[in-house]
């Protein structure tokens, strides 16, 4: 199923966490932090401002980005967890 987000709302997939901690102790799953980082999956056209011109979004797929801890919203496409969540949402573009 092919999926665009509308406006300004993009489609990230969470990047997996370590299952180790630097010193070598594993962390289980009821302990994992969900992580505030993924790769963007599509990107909607873009916000409009009030005059009907399109702003263009500055994220592009493929790009890592960061996001805040609750972000988004968590959907399941295709048997795999994605967050839809606004272009705003996103905090920076890991380079």
């Amino acid at each position: 199923m092919a999926f665009k987000p509308l406006h300004d709302r993009v489609l990230v997939k969470r990047v997996q966490s370590d299952e180790k901690t630097k010193g070598g102790l594993i962390i289980p799953d009821s302990a994992k932090e969900k992580p505030a980082e993924g790769e963007i999956v599509a990107v909607g056209e873009g916000a409009r401002k009030d005059s009907g011109e399109l702003i263009a979004p500055s994220v592009k797929v493929g790009d890592r980005v960061l996001f805040g801890k609750w972000s988004g919203t968590e959907v399941t496409l295709n048997g795999e967890e994605l967050l839809i969540m606004k272009e705003s949402d996103i905090m920076g573009i890991i380079a």
